[in-house]
């Protein structure tokens, strides 16, 4: 990507005045299980990360790659994560939101600005608090906002291999990463919900299989 275009955002807001610029994004929105993922990147100016880009538009093996760059070339970095059962408790909205905001607090360096993915800030009992800009489709316009969604894409990959595979190795989670797959749903037929699938996005399965 030009170099330039790439830091757009994070140039524009220092030249606001803001002197420390952080890129969030999330990542485990849709999934039926585990916990949802946030990251937080403060990059140096014009950081060189080859191959950075969207983490959807990557393999799992570049994001991997790029994870150990990211960290070893960020000034900060940071990843938090909202639990199954709290996004049950409240929304999906307002654990991504808070999820972000714990990013976003966790940094090193305490930012004065952030960048975030998307079109919304607040949800019914969290909001982004750090003065922001939304922008949409923000993973392909910014550089820190690709480097957090890759953080939060690998960190959540992770977690779901090493935590809740091993925990429930009868839900195939290292497979399917907790989305609604056919396997997936094959496997909550068999087995029923596990402590750590989300019970509102199992609504609908389990009026079918109560019908």
């Amino acid at each position: 990507m030009d170099e330039i275009n790439w830091f757009a955002y994070e140039r524009e807001a220092r030249a606001a005045g803001y002197e420390t610029v952080c890129g969030c994004d999330e990542a485990g929105a849709g999934p039926l299980a585990g916990a949802v993922y946030a990251a937080a990147v403060v990059l140096p100016d014009g950081a060189d990360i080859p191959g950075l880009n969207d983490s959807k538009k990557l393999s799992e093996k570049r994001r991997e790659a790029l994870y150990d760059i990211i960290t070893s070339t960020a000034r900060a970095w940071s990843v938090a994560r909202v639990e199954a059962a709290e996004i049950d408790a409240t929304d999906i909205l307002s654990a991504r939101m808070k999820a972000m905001q714990m990013a976003i607090d966790g940094l090193r360096i305490r930012p004065d600005f952030a960048l975030i993915d998307g079109n919304r800030d607040r949800g019914q009992s969290a909001a982004i608090r750090t003065p922001h800009k939304l922008i949409v489709g923000g993973d392909g316009k910014s550089a820190s906002i690709a480097a957090a969604s890759v953080l939060a894409k690998v960190s959540r990959d992770r977690y779901v291999i090493a935590e809740l595979d091993k925990r429930y190795p009868a839900y195939g989670f290292a497979k399917h990463k907790g989305y609604g797959t056919k396997l997936h749903y094959e496997m909550l037929d068999k087995y029923g919900a596990c402590p750590e699938h989300r019970k509102s996005y199992l609504k609908k399965w389990e009026a079918r299989r109560n019908a």
